[in-house]
């Protein structure tokens, strides 16, 4: 095959934005382009900007990166969730972009990159996991996320995902399986499962929850050593699931469970299931041994008051999380909480976000101090030539969560399972010898 142009790459979003992107550079791959990760390389003539609409902030990012590419003189394609946005709105606000692709047309890159001017975007979204293609990992470590579905059954009060992903929508098993064998097979030793809402993965298809099922097929990989579940919706964490983690020796004692808030009111007010968080949480911890808990919550939702904020603050602080994100709310357009009154003031949101992170930050720091002297298993990340070892404890998810700085003078590669005894910490980081 002649050889093509090379294009250049900006990924901006999460873990499922990135899956997109590989699937596309699959294709470029597959059909004689390659592809460069330095957009300002002088030689890069064409650059896909696989952009995020997630809050307002990921918005501005995304349309920096367009504009410096633009002005640098790029043809510039767009991607991902700002395209499904703003299909209408974003021609007319960037005149010089002609290609534009949503979130279900990924595989119309090489469409896109043959045509001038080139807009595909879905007025209703339904996503479609091309298993075909062959994805081309742009990430380096020992761990590589599989995405097992894509949409979202649900319609919180604030999220705009449903109209950017369409309707749920789960692989099947026996792909799932495949790819992480691939992957196993190429040496990654940790695979991380995502989805918009991982817990509810195999309705669609098999008419019942199928995660925990997944899991057991997914530990019978020999030469994979970690599995790791995130992006948890609490509704469909049943007793099977809790048993799988805890029982299955390759799924590692970590659950990330995005939760929002704790008083049932808001929990109501943002569509989110009203359910008693305290008595969850704590079945969770009984059900699965030295579980690590990693969850988010948003602050200044329309409506909250100094009450409904004060219960969450008492909620965190009874329940010492191990890793605690909080967001402040971000008011999208084409949401239910959009035309919410009262609005809540930004000096308040942010007030209230700082005092919740400061008081995380001190249960991390004591959660932290615990662990000296302990054995933890960890696996490794980076070996430095200086002889500086950089690892993740089975608590820590890549790129959200804490790293453990090893002394050794073991022979190591990445990927290894090792055992470090903590000697000391900070606030989120630790540090080992083995």
């Amino acid at each position: 095959m002649k050889k093509k142009e090379t294009i250049g790459i900006l990924q901006f979003g999460c873990a499922k934005n990135l899956v997109d992107l590989e699937l596309m550079l699959g294709l470029l791959t597959k059909n004689g382009y390659s592809y460069s990760l330095d957009p300002d390389d002088k030689n890069i003539k064409t650059v896909i900007i696989n952009t995020c609409s997630f809050i307002c902030d990921a918005e501005k990012e995304s349309i920096s990166a367009i504009l410096d590419m633009t002005n640098k003189g790029k043809r510039v394609i767009i991607t991902g969730c700002l395209a499904q946005k703003y299909p209408d709105e974003l021609p007319k606000l960037l005149p010089e972009v002609k290609n534009f692709i949503g979130t279900c047309e990924y595989d119309k890159i090489i469409e896109a990159i043959e045509n001038k001017s080139y807009k595909n975007i879905s007025n209703t979204p339904q996503y479609c996991y091309r298993e075909d293609i062959k994805r081309e990992q742009i990430t380096v470590g020992s761990s590589s996320y599989i995405k097992i579905a894509e949409g979202c059954y649900y319609n919180c009060g604030y999220c705009v995902i449903p109209r950017l992903r369409g309707k749920y929508k789960s692989r099947k098993t026996e792909c799932i399986i495949e790819e992480a064998k691939e992957l196993a097979n190429k040496g990654v030793s940790e695979i991380i499962l995502i989805a918009q809402d991982t817990t509810s993965y195999g309705l669609d298809l098999y008419n019942k929850p199928m995660l925990a099922s997944l899991l057991k097929e997914l530990n019978k990989i020999e030469n994979l050593n970690w599995i790791r579940v995130m992006y948890a919706y609490p509704t469909n964490f049943n007793d099977e699931l809790m048993e799988a983690i805890n029982n299955l020796d390759k799924v590692v004692k970590y659950v990330d469970i995005p939760l929002q808030h704790s008083h049932i009111d808001v929990l109501k007010r943002m569509k989110r299931p009203a359910i008693d968080y305290r008595k969850f949480i704590k079945k969770l911890r009984k059900k699965i041994k030295n579980v690590a808990i990693r969850t988010t919550f948003i602050v200044g939702y329309p409506g909250e008051t100094e009450e409904e904020y004060q219960d969450l603050y008492n909620f965190i602080e009874e329940m010492k999380f191990d890793k605690v994100r909080v967001f402040e709310y971000s008011r999208e357009k084409n949401t239910y909480a959009y035309s919410l009154k009262p609005q809540i003031k930004a000096n308040i949101k942010k007030k209230r976000k700082n005092a919740l992170m400061k008081l995380q930050k001190n249960i991390s720091k004591e959660i932290n101090k615990n662990c000296h002297n302990k054995e933890i298993q960890c696996i490794i990340e980076q070996i430095h030539s200086d002889g500086k070892i950089i690892a993740r404890s089975y608590k820590d998810a890549p790129e959200v969560d804490g790293l453990v700085y090893i002394k050794s003078n073991e022979y190591l590669t990445p990927g290894d399972i090792v055992n470090v005894k903590i000697t000391k910490s900070t606030c989120y980081d630790m540090y080992g010898i083995i």
